[in-house]
This record gives C-alpha cells, structure tokens and sequence, in this order.
C-alpha cells in the first residue's frame, strides 16, 4: 500500500522480482508453520511408541504448540510493529529451525513437550509478521494475491501435512523414524533464511504501543493451570491439588479480565479490550471459535491413535484424512467468494455438516467389532471436510462483521489467538474423554483392537458431535454476512 511522506524510513513499498521472492520466503515459513499441526498428528502412534509416552504427554505434543502458537500470536505482531517486522520475522524463524532441531533430537516425551512448546512460540511471533509485511510493503493489487496466496498454502498443508507425515514415518530414512518429521523443516528454514536476508523489507508501526506483558503472562497462566489438570487428571488420579490449579486457573482468568479494565481505564492498550466483550457478535464468536477449532483439533487426535490401533500404518493414517482436506479445499473457495452475501449462513452450515460427518463415524465405528474399511471413512472424511472449508476460512471476517471498525484489528488477534487457545482446550478436554474410555475397555473387552479402539471412539463421537451443534448455535448470533474490513 501507499505510504505518507511522513514515515519514509518505516515502511518501504516492493514491487516486482522482490516482492515475489519476499512472499516465497514468508509463505515458505507459514507452510511450515501451519504443516507442523497436522504432521505431528500422523506420527504421534510412533513417537508415542518409541519414547514410551504416556497419553497425557501425547496430548501435550499437540497442546503444547498450539497453546504457546496462541500465547505468541498478539505479542508477537505488536513486537514487529514496535521493532521491525523484517527482524522479528527472521529472528522467529531462525528460533523455530533451531526448535524443530532440537524436537527430531528429543530423547525423551518430556524434552520433546517442552521444544515444541518453543517451536509454538516461534511461530506465534512469527505469523504475525507475515500479515504485517504483506499489509504494509505491497502495492495493494499485490496484496490481494499475496493473501490469495496465503489462503491456498493454508489448503496445500492441510493436504501435504497427513501424506508428507505418513510418508516420512513409514520410509524410516536413515532409521530415523518420525524425527524426519522435523529436520525436514531445516533446509526450508535455511533458504528461507538466507534468501529473507536479502530481499524482505523492513517496516514498522507509525505510532509504537506499550506491550501488555502483564496481560499476555497473566492469560497464559490462567490457560495453562485450565489445560494441566484436565490432561494430567487421570494420570494423577484426579486428586484434590488437580481441582485446586483448576479453580485457581479461572480466578486467574477473573483477575486477567478486571486487570485488562484497568489498564484500559488508564489508557493502555490491553491484550484483549474488555470492551469488546460486550459486543454480541464478537462474544458469541469467541464461543464458536473455541468450539469449532476445539473438536477440530482434538478429533484428529482421537482418529490417529484409533486408526493406529486398529493396525493402520502412518501412510494409511494420511490416506485416511486425505479426502478431508480435499474436501475443505473444494468448498473454501465457494465459501470465500459468498461470504460477503451469506456469511452467517455457511458458517452454520459448516458446522453442522461437520457434525453430521462425526455422527456417521460414531455410526461406522458403534459397534466395535470390525473395523470399517477405507471407502467408509473416506465419504465420513470428505464430507467433514466440505463442512470445514465451508466454516473456517471465513469465521473470523463474518465475526468482525459485527465489531466497530477501529478494533477490527485488535478483535482479529484476539480471534486467531482463541482459536488456537481453542485447539489445545479441545485435545485436552476431548482428549482425555477419548483416553478414559480407552483404559476401561482395554481391562474389560476382548483384546481385540477393533473394540478396544473402536469402543473407545464411539465414546467420544457424541461429544465431537455436540461441540459442532453448539458451535453452530453460538454462530447463530453473528451477522449475517462477512465483513468488509480487512485490517
């Protein structure tokens, strides 16, 4: 976009060669971002097998990310806007190849927890500054292709993350098994890196803002005494310290939210503005945002350690969810192009048809006692994935239909961030309704796998069901078409 005389020096328009190189390097970075989610989900049977982790700490592989991606998301793009998005870009990037070095070395299930939790962080400083550049360094024909551009990497990971997953963890290059998962992020990292030096411009905001740092730890605590006793619980025994940090986590959230009121009385800027809290659409969106992305999140888990369980290999796991992604691909390009007339109304139907697909696959799997075959799953698979191609890509806008466009901005951070405070709740909460229905049935069925898992699925489908039904109740609330500021 055009820049003012008056802040030459901050952001710098590119134009042509450079500006395409600038997108591969930054749509390189956000491909590996957004692949890391789902190819971890395909090898967690074998990374669980070979460091013998527990099924808690398998939730927190997955929690863990998500929930520091989220942590780092407004932090982060307030960081670049205060520092230059170029060199917190680079920085970020360079932080996360060293982090997915230091996951493929994991020795055991809790050092991997912990390095993916840096790996999430990276990235949640990082893909803010991706928004950043494109917004403020791209004449404005460019920055729709640029954000076309981003919508369809978006769709190629979902594709790539399940096959690449399988694929690496069934060839065992090198005997490495699934750590090939992540040192394939370092050759993209390293000429993201290298060519990012040259040719990423370098921009920062016109006015810096003072960074809740405050804020952003408080919420972060308060999310993660929630998450620790509803994974840990069970392993624990549920004791009375579990229900403790519980309790504690929500008063936290209290003191976070009465905190944020008064840095805003004092005429701070707060990570979340409690005035937005009192816009309808925006709240009932929060709500549809934890739901929705929350039994996505936690259902891919749950299919992965079924199909592992019922003696599918990590190839025929990606095979499996293959159609899912094709299926959300076909109907996000639609759902795109109609949002502005009919917003609400696809949401809805997303939804719902995504809840339609989870109560066909409690339907496959009810009665345990044979595993359903591939073409079954893949008809349940593809038409969940039209229902999420149909909601996800355009939740977020039809929400800000609703929020007054001078915090447009700040509610669009604070969506992204829920949603994937959303995603690690889900694995956390649905996950562990997944793994107690496993333990039981594991001392009391048969032993055959096809009713250990498929008993322990069928337990699960009723709740992934009511997620998605709930989901699209609290959408109801929203406007009814999207919105038509982007900032």
């Amino acid at each position: 976009m055009a820049h003012s005389s008056s802040t030459p020096a901050r952001e710098v328009t590119v134009a042509g060669r450079r500006a395409s190189l600038a997108l591969l390097v930054m749509l390189s970075a956000s491909f590996m971002d957004l692949l890391d989610v789902t190819i971890v989900t395909v090898a967690a049977p074998d990374i669980a097998a070979d460091l013998h982790a527990s099924r808690s700490q398998l939730q927190w592989m997955l929690a863990a990310y998500t929930l520091a991606l989220g942590s780092g998301l407004i932090t982060g793009g307030r960081v670049g806007d205060d520092h230059g998005r170029r060199k917190v870009f680079l920085v970020s990037l360079a932080c996360f190849a060293v982090a997915s070095a230091a996951c493929a070395l994991a020795p055991t299930a809790g050092v991997l927890i912990a390095v993916r939790a840096v790996q999430g962080l990276a990235g949640g400083f990082m893909v803010p500054q991706v928004f950043g550049i494109i917004r403020s360094s791209f004449e404005p024909a460019a920055t729709a292709k640029a954000f076309g551009a981003y919508g369809a990497v978006q769709g190629l990971a979902s594709v790539a993350g399940p096959l690449l997953g399988g694929a690496l963890v069934d060839a065992d290059l090198w005997g490495l098994g699934w750590r090939t998962i992540f040192w394939i992020n370092l050759p993209v990292a390293v000429m993201a890196l290298a060519l990012g030096a040259r040719v990423l411009p370098e921009s920062l905001a016109p006015v810096r803002a003072r960074l809740d740092v405050a804020g952003a730890v408080l919420v972060a605590i308060a999310v993660l005494l929630v998450l620790l006793p509803l994974v840990q619980g069970r392993d624990w025994g549920w004791p009375a310290f579990g229900w403790a940090l519980l309790v504690i986590g929500l008063l936290l959230l209290a003191v976070f939210l009465a905190y944020e009121r008064a840095l805003t009385r004092r005429g701070g800027q707060p990570v979340l503005d409690p005035a937005l809290l009192s816009v309808r659409p925006f709240s009932a969106g929060l709500v549809a945002s934890v739901l929705f992305f929350g039994g996505l999140a936690s259902f891919f888990l749950v299919l992965s350690i079924y199909l592992a369980g019922t003696g599918r290999s990590a190839w025929d796991t990606g095979l499996v969810i293959l159609p899912y992604a094709i299926g959300s691909m076909i109907t996000s390009g639609a759902g795109v192009a109609l949002a502005a007339r009919a917003g609400r109304a696809l949401v809805v139907t997303g939804s719902l048809t995504l809840a339609v697909s989870q109560g066909l696959l409690w339907w496959l799997v009810r009665d345990g006692a044979t595993a359903p075959g591939y073409w079954p799953l893949a008809g349940v698979m593809f038409l969940g994935g039209l229902g999420l191609g149909l909601g996800a890509p355009i939740l977020v806008n039809v929400v800000l239909a609703g929020v007054p466009g001078r915090h447009a901005g700040a509610a669009g951070g604070v969506l992204s961030t829920v949603n994937q405070i959303g995603g690690a709740a889900g694995v956390a909460v649905l996950g562990t309704v997944f793994f107690n229905a496993l333990a039981p049935a594991a001392g009391t069925a048969s032993g055959a796998p096809e009713q250990l898992f498929g008993h322990a699925l069928a337990q699960v489908m009723p709740w992934q069901v009511a997620t998605y039904v709930l989901a699209a109740l609290a959408m109801l609330a929203l406007p009814r078409t999207a919105a038509s500021h982007q900032r």
